[in-house]
């Protein structure tokens, strides 16, 4: 048997602009896999559901708002890194309130769905993107 490795519930979001453009942002300098791209969320804390989850991250990293209504599943990722094993539900987004602004010092771009292959994402995020280009 495997060594047992910690399950880590971690919730993202593809938020979607009018353009169909994609909402990617930068992990900044002293976190863990800095400089790669991924979409929105963050860790689903004790209590939690995803929805919850990601409406207070998207209030916290990007200053915009959201309801659970306008979050859909999409898809998810299940990838073992070295210490833990991320299960991460993708949610797509088409409504939200505000405009995002990186509150954390992370880099944040709107990118079409075909282009996201230029951009170096964790190795959880990047089974994520044909079901995107598929979608959009």
């Amino acid at each position: 048997m495997s060594e047992m490795r910690k399950l880590l519930l971690v919730a993202a979001v593809a938020l979607v602009d009018a353009d169909g453009r994609v909402l990617i942002a930068q992990r900044p300098q002293g976190k863990p896999l800095a400089g790669l791209w991924e979409f929105p969320g963050g860790k689903v804390e004790p209590g939690e559901t995803p929805e919850q989850t990601l409406i207070r991250e998207l209030a916290e990293e990007l200053g915009i708002e959201t309801k659970a209504a306008c979050l859909a599943p999409l898809t998810f990722a299940s990838h073992s890194y070295e210490t833990f094993h991320l299960l991460m539900p993708l949610y797509v987004c088409r409504r939200f309130w505000g405009t995002p602004e990186p509150r954390e010092g992370q880099a944040l771009k709107w990118v079409r769905p075909k282009s996201l292959r230029d951009y170096p994402m964790p190795p959880a995020d990047e089974p994520l993107i044909p079901i995107l280009i598929d979608l959009l």
